[in-house]
């Protein structure tokens, strides 16, 4: 069981592969973590080190990854946050071969682009996305405001949420919708949903006091581990769900702006 997981990567905090690869390996799946970016930590802190990758380097790594024969032994492969229109075309350009070479092979695209109507990225990551990596994927896992920009639907009720995943995901495509607060979205709570082929499956949780970076990262990596063991999408979403939420619940008791990915030990928890 291997996930190729290619994303941002920071030192301090949990965002990109520093949220995802240990998530997956906790559930006992290998993970080949491509890093598209070196940061200090999340770029809305009051200070950032570091940098985008060059182009040339995350080709060379994901060369890199296919000589190793990591492609052959994958189930699943990840793209998440880009880096840059450079970055974008050459990882598109690997997550073609390897599904070329790997016709089992699973795509998984986290279009990382923005939320709570602010964008990050650059025009060019914005056409690969639509016009490369997305056409290609078996899944992708916008937030809401994602999801809207990429659809050009106002999501505001479930009937406009499936039309916005028709647009977007295309014949054979699932989507999974993250952040949702939907007309009928009880209040206090916040949904993940799940489009496939027109029909809705709706995780609800909580919306707890506190945003802490990478939520999102996480939860894609989980789904990916999940389905690189074989599990079924709606299982695989439903775990995924279960797990972000029981961290963000640990994370709310110690008081953490960062993600609390790992349990304290027992002798530390309180009674």
């Amino acid at each position: 069981m291997l996930v190729i997981s290619v994303q941002s990567q920071v030192v301090h905090g949990h965002v990109g592969n520093s949220a995802a690869a240990y998530a997956m390996q906790a559930e006992g799946v290998n993970v080949a973590a491509v890093p598209t970016t070196l940061l200090s930590n999340h770029p809305r802190y009051a200070s950032l080190r570091g940098r985008v990758l060059e182009t040339e380097l995350v080709a060379d790594l994901l060369r890199g990854v296919e000589e190793r024969g990591l492609v052959d032994e994958a189930a699943v492969v990840v793209t998440g946050y880009l880096g840059s229109p450079g970055n974008a075309a050459v990882i598109a350009d690997f997550v073609e071969r390897a599904r070329t070479r790997n016709g089992k092979l699973v795509y998984l695209c986290d279009p990382v682009i923005g939320d709570d109507g602010r964008v990050y990225v650059a025009d060019g990551i914005l056409d690969v996305l639509r016009h490369r990596l997305l056409p290609t994927a078996n899944l992708t896992t916008p937030n809401q405001f994602e999801l809207e920009l990429l659809s050009g639907a106002a999501i505001a009720d479930a009937e406009s949420l499936s039309a916005a995943c028709a647009v977007l995901a295309g014949a054979g495509t699932d989507v999974v919708a993250t952040g949702c607060t939907l007309a009928d979205t009880a209040a206090g709570q916040v949904e993940t949903i799940l489009c496939t082929d027109g029909r809705l499956s709706r995780f609800a949780t909580p919306r707890l006091p506190i945003r802490p970076y990478g939520t999102g990262d996480l939860l894609t990596g989980l789904i990916a581990a999940h389905l690189a063991k074989g599990e079924a999408m709606e299982l695989a979403v439903r775990r995924a769900v279960d797990t972000v939420f029981a961290v963000l619940v640990r994370t709310q008791a110690a008081g953490s702006a960062e993600m609390r990915l790992v349990p304290l030990p027992t002798a530390e928890r309180k009674p």
